[in-house]
C-alpha cells in the first residue's frame, strides 16, 4: 500500500480570489468565455484551440471561475512548466500566488503533473480503491487533460478510474484532436474528454494577431537511381510472385479443398464471421478460370444470374486472402503446414511479410525507403538558400526532424552522409552554405554553435562557465556540453541567441523543440521528419504561426518535403503520407477563387508527376514563397470571404481523369445502341412497305429466319440500351442525391434528439465540383452536431464495412434487374431497432423506397456479403474525404 503520510494541506476558503488575468482578451477569447457556464452545464468542457490562441491561459481562466481544487495533467514536463509560468506572469502582480505544486503526494489547489507521473503515482497504491481514497481525502474536484492524445496505452485506466469514480468536472484542451486514430483509440480519447464544445478557428486568430499569416508549401525531390531501383525490384517480385501463385497448383488445391467450399453448410458460422474471406477465395479461383459450386453463391445470396459479377481480382484480395490464410485460418489448415511455411518463408525473404503482416505494396519498406531519402538533404540546402535570398540576416529558420544520428558527427566526406538526420543535416549545410557561421544544433543530447557566439553566449550566464570543444574537422564551430545542471538554461540561451540572429538556421529534433518549446521569431520552418501521426505534425508547424511582438509584419512559410516515387504516377506514398497530414492543417488555397480551408488540394498541386513537372512546381513554389506581403494580403482577403469554419464532405471518384472517360465512353455507347437499335426498326418497316414484293416470292422459312434475327438483334440492344443506363445512374445516384441523402441524416438526428438546433436554422448545401466529385455542407448546426452529421453521412457513403441494419435501395423492376443499391445504417442509428427505423422512415421520404435488414441473421449476413462486394463505391472507386472550410 502507498506510504504517503501526508495531510491535506489546508487552503484559504477562497484560494483563487487573488488571481486576476492582467490584460485584456482577445475578442474570439471573450466569445469562449461568454459561453463557458453553458458548456459546463453537464460538468466537462473539450476546447480545441491551436497552438498561439492562449490554450493555457484561457484554461488558466476557466479554472479560476470553476474554483475548485484541481489537478492540471499535461504530457511533458515543459508543457507543465508553462502552466506554472503562464499562471505567474498573467494573473498575478508580483508572483504572489504559492497554492501550487508540482508534487502528486502533496497537491495544492493547482497541482501540476505530467500523465507520466500519475500512472506511476497509481502504481504505489496495491488497490484502486487506495487510490481513488487518496484523492477524495485530498479533497480533488476537477482535472484538465492538456493534450491527452498523448497518452499510452497503460495510462488511461488510472485517468478513467480517477474521473468516472470521483466524478470530477473534467476541462479537456487539445490543439489536434487524434482523429487519424484507430476507431478504438479515438472512441476512447471523446469517452474520456467528451464530445468537441468549442473550436477556436485559425483565422479568427490570424484576424486578431495571434497569429501571423503563414503558408504551406511542398519542395519535391527525386530519389537516387539505388533507391528507384530498389523500389521497381520490389514491385517486380510481387508481380512475379503473384503470377507464379496464380499457376501453383498446390495453392490453387488448398483454395479449391477449403472447408468453406467443400463443406459449406457445416462453416456458415465461421463464413458470415469474416465474409471477406470466402469473398477472396471465389474472387481468386474466378479469376484463374476455375469452375466454382454454383451453391457457394447461394450462401453468399446471389443467383445464378449473377455468378459472374464477382469483383476483379487485385492485389488487395491476394494480400487479404494470404493474410488470412498464414494466420487467422492456419490452424485450420494442418494438412497444408508444409506449403505454408514455405510461402511464409517466401514472402519474408522477399520483404512481403514483416510482422505478421503481408504487404504486397510495400507501405512501410518503400515509404521508409523515400521518406529517409538522401535527396531531401538537397533539398533542405535549396529551401535554405533560397529563404536567404528572401529574407537575409532577418531569417529564422527552424529545421525539425526524427533523429540525431550520432554516427554522423565525425565526418569524412559529404558523400558518406546519406541519411536525414539533425547532424546530416547541419553536415550538408555547412559543406554546402556560403554563409554558414549562424547555423547551429538544439537537441537534447548535442548542441553546436559557430565559435563566434561563444562570448555572447556566456554573457547570458556568466556564472554558468558553459565548457565546450571545437569540432575536430572544422573549428569554427563547438559542441557544447550538457548536463543537468546546465540543460533547462542551455535551451533557453541558444534559443535567445536564435531569437537575435546570431544564428539563423537551427536544427533540432521535434521531440526538444517540437511541442512545448516556444520561439515566435521563427518565420520558415522545414518539416524533415517521417515518424508520427498529424497530431504532432500540427503540434510542430505551431512552432512558426506563433505572432510576435513587435514585429506585425511577420509571415512564416512551412516547408514540406516529399519524394517522388518516379514508378507511378501519383507521387507514391511519401506524398501520400503529406496528403492525410494536411488534413489537420488550416491554411490559404493556391486556387481562384481564394479560399481558407483543409487538405492539399489547396495547393494546387498537378495530378501526376515527371522530372520536368517536379522541377516546375519547385520554381514556381520558390517564386510565391518570395511574396511574403502577398500572403498577408490573401489572407485578409480570405478572412474576408467567411465568418466559421464548416464541415463539408467531398464524395469523389478516385480517378477522376476515368471519371470523364467513363462519362464519355457511356454517352458513345448509348448514342451507338440506340442509332443502331433505330436503324433496325427503320429497316424493318422499309423493309415491309419497299420489299413486299421480293419477300412475297421468298419461302417462308427464311422470312421467318430473317425476322427471327431481327428480333433477337432488337432485343440484345435494348439489352444493351437499359444495361448502359442502368450503370451510369447507379454511379450517380450518390452524386445526384446527395442532398437528399444529407436531409435523411439530419431529420433523423434531429427526431432522435443528436442535434438540438431549430431545424430551420440548418441548410444542407452541394454543389459538383471538378471532375465528377460532389460536395456537401451543412450550415448553422453547431460544431459537434455538425461532426455528428458528417460522420453519419461519410460512413453511408464510404465502402459498407460491418453495419447492424443496412439499407437495400429499391426501384420499379428491381427484383427482376437487381437493380439496387446498399447502404449503411450509420452506427449512431444501429444501436437500437427503433432508431435505425427512424432512419429508414427518413430515407423513404427523402431518397427512395427502400426495405432495412438486419445483418446479425444468417438471411442478412448473405444480404451483407452482397453489399460488402457490390456496394457502388466498391464498383466505381468512388471514396469520400471531410475538409474543414472557412465560409
Amino acid at each position: 500500500m502507498n506510504n504517503t503520510t501526508n495531510t491535506p494541506k489546508v487552503i484559504s476558503n477562497s484560494p483563487f480570489e487573488t488571481l486576476q488575468f492582467q490584460f485584456s482578451w482577445r475578442n474570439y477569447q471573450e466569445q469562449f468565455l461568454a459561453h463557458f457556464d453553458t458548456h459546463l452545464n453537464d460538468n466537462h468542457l473539450h476546447v480545441v484551440a491551436p497552438p498561439g490562441s492562449g490554450k493555457t491561459i484561457l484554461g488558466l481562466e476557466m479554472l479560476r471561475r470553476v474554483q475548485k481544487k484541481t489537478i492540471v495533467f499535461a504530457p511533458t514536463l515543459t508543457i507543465r512548466n508553462q502552466w506554472k509560468d503562464r499562471l505567474l506572469s498573467f494573473f498575478t502582480n508580483d508572483n504572489a500566488f504559492a497554492d501550487f505544486s508540482f508534487n502528486l503526494k502533496k497537491p495544492a489547489s493547482l497541482t501540476f503533473v505530467t500523465y507520466q507521473s500519475l500512472h506511476a503515482f497509481y502504481k504505489t497504491f496495491e488497490t484502486k480503491e487506495d487510490f481513488l481514497v487518496f484523492f477524495e481525502t485530498y479533497g480533488i474536484e476537477a482535472v484538465v487533460l492538456d493534450e491527452a492524445h498523448h497518452l499510452k496505452n497503460e495510462w488511461w485506466k488510472c485517468l478513467f478510474a480517477l474521473k468516472d469514480d470521483r466524478k470530477l468536472t473534467t476541462i479537456a484542451l487539445t490543439a489536434t484532436p487524434p482523429i487519424d486514430s484507430t476507431d478504438q483509440e479515438l472512441s476512447r480519447y471523446f469517452e474520456l474528454c467528451g464530445p468537441i464544445d468549442e473550436e477556436i478557428a485559425v483565422p479568427d486568430l490570424v484576424k486578431e494577431g495571434d497569429l501571423c499569416p503563414h503558408q504551406d508549401y511542398i519542395y519535391f525531390s527525386e530519389p537516387n537511381q539505388e533507391e528507384v531501383s530498389a523500389i521497381e525490384g520490389y514491385r517486380e517480385k510481387v508481380a512475379d510472385f503473384v503470377l507464379q501463385l496464380k499457376t501453383d497448383e498446390q495453392f490453387l488445391f488448398l483454395l479449391e479443398t477449403h472447408r468453406f467450399l467443400s463443406a459449406t453448410d457445416d462453416h456458415l458460422e465461421a463464413i458470415y464471421k469474416e465474409p471477406s474471406y470466402l469473398s477472396s477465395i471465389l474472387i481468386f479461383l474466378d479469376a484463374v478460370g476455375k469452375k466454382i459450386n454454383p451453391y457457394v453463391f447461394e450462401v453468399l445470396g446471389f443467383d445464378k444470374s449473377q455468378e459472374g459479377l464477382l469483383p476483379k481480382l487485385t492485389n488487395d484480395w491476394i494480400e487479404f486472402l494470404i493474410q488470412q490464410i498464414l494466420f487467422a485460418d492456419r490452424e485450420q489448415l494442418p494438412q497444408h503446414e508444409e506449403y505454408l511455411q514455405k510461402l511464409e518463408n517466401h514472402l519474408r525473404r522477399n520483404g512481403m511479410l514483416q510482422k505478421k503482416r503481408v504487404q504486397f505494396f510495400g507501405d512501410n519498406q518503400l515509404y521508409k525507403t523515400l521518406a529517409n531519402s538522401p535527396s531531401k538533404l538537397q533539398s533542405i540546402v535549396d529551401i535554405v538558400q533560397q529563404e536567404y535570398r528572401n529574407l537575409d540576416t532577418e531569417l529564422r529558420a527552424v529545421i525539425l526532424t526524427d533523429y540525431i544520428r550520432k554516427e554522423f558527427l565525425k565526418f569524412t566526406h559529404i558523400d558518406a552522409v546519406n541519411q536525414l538526420g539533425v547532424l546530416p543535416i547541419f553536415q550538408y549545410l555547412r559543406t554546402s552554405l556560403k554563409r554558414i557561421d549562424s547555423i547551429g544544433v538544439l537537441s537534447g543530447t548535442i548542441v553546436i554553435i559557430p565559435k563566434d557566439c561563444l562570448s555572447i553566449l556566456n554573457e547570458f550566464h556568466p556564472e554558468k562557465n558553459y565548457t565546450y570543444k571545437s569540432l575536430d574537422y572544422d573549428d569554427r564551430f563547438v559542441i557544447i556540453a550538457i548536463n543537468t545542471k546546465v540543460k533547462s538554461s542551455l535551451v533557453a540561451d541558444i534559443t535567445k541567441l536564435f531569437e537575435l540572429g546570431h544564428i539563423n538556421v537551427l536544427i533540432g529534433t521535434k521531440s526538444l523543440l517540437g511541442e512545448g518549446w516556444d520561439s515566435p521569431a521563427i518565420n520558415s520552418l522545414i518539416l524533415a521528419s517521417f515518424v508520427g501521426s498529424y497530431v504532432s505534425s500540427n503540434q510542430m508547424r505551431g512552432r512558426a504561426i506563433r505572432s510576435q511582438e513587435g514585429n506585425p509584419s511577420k509571415v512564416s512559410n512551412i516547408w514540406h518535403l516529399a519524394c517522388i516515387d518516379p514508378t507511378v504516377d501519383d507521387g507514391g506514398d511519401d506524398l501520400e503520407k503529406l496528403v492525410r497530414r494536411f488534413h489537420a492543417f488550416v491554411g490559404i488555397s493556391n486556387t481562384e477563387p481564394i479560399y481558407i480551408g483543409t487538405g492539399i488540394g489547396r495547393l494546387a498541386l498537378p495530378m501526376t508527376f515527371d522530372r520536368e513537372i517536379i522541377q516546375n512546381v519547385n520554381q514556381s513554389t520558390f517564386a510565391k514563397a518570395a511574396k511574403r506581403k502577398e500572403i498577408k494580403t490573401i489572407w485578409e482577403t480570405a478572412i474576408g470571404e467567411g465568418n466559421v469554419l464548416t464541415t463539408e464532405i467531398q464524395y469523389f471518384t478516385e480517378q477522376p481523369k476515368l471519371e470523364v472517360k467513363r462519362k464519355q465512353v457511356y454517352r458513345r455507347n448509348l448514342a451507338t445502341y440506340i442509332s443502331a437499335e433505330i436503324s433496325l426498326g427503320v429497316l424493318v418497316v422499309a423493309g415491309e412497305i419497299y420489299l413486299q414484293t421480293i419477300l412475297s416470292t421468298l419461302p417462308p422459312g427464311i422470312i421467318y429466319s430473317f425476322y427471327s434475327l431481327v428480333a433477337i438483334l432488337g432485343i440484345f440492344l435494348g439489352f444493351k440500351i437499359f444495361k448502359n443506363i442502368r450503370t451510369f445512374q447507379q454511379s450517380r445516384f450518390v452524386h445526384d442525391k446527395i442532398d437528399e441523402i444529407g436531409k435523411t441524416v439530419l431529420h433523423s438526428l434531429h427526431e432522435l434528439g443528436y442535434i438540438t438546433t431549430n431545424l430551420s436554422e440548418i441548410r444542407i448545401t452541394s454543389e459538383t465540383v471538378y471532375e465528377g466529385g460532389t460536395l456537401c455542407n451543412i450550415h448553422g448546426a453547431t460544431r459537434v452536431e455538425s461532426s455528428l452529421f458528417v460522420k453519419a453521412l461519410q460512413e453511408i457513403l464510404d465502402p459498407v464495412e460491418n453495419p447492424r441494419y443496412i439499407i437495400e435501395k429499391t426501384a420499379l423492376f428491381g427484383e427482376v434487374t437487381d437493380w439496387q443499391h446498399y447502404y449503411p445504417v450509420p452506427t449512431i442509428f444501429g444501436g437500437k431497432k427503433e432508431e435505425a427505423t427512424v432512419f429508414l422512415k427518413h430515407w423513404r421520404a427523402n431518397v427512395s423506397g427502400a426495405k432495412m435488414h438486419f445483418t446479425r441473421t444468417v438471411e442478412g449476413r448473405k444480404l451483407l456479403i452482397k453489399a460488402r462486394l457490390f456496394h457502388v463505391t466498391n464498383m466505381f472507386k468512388n471514396n469520400t474525404k471531410k475538409e474543414v472550410i472557412w465560409k
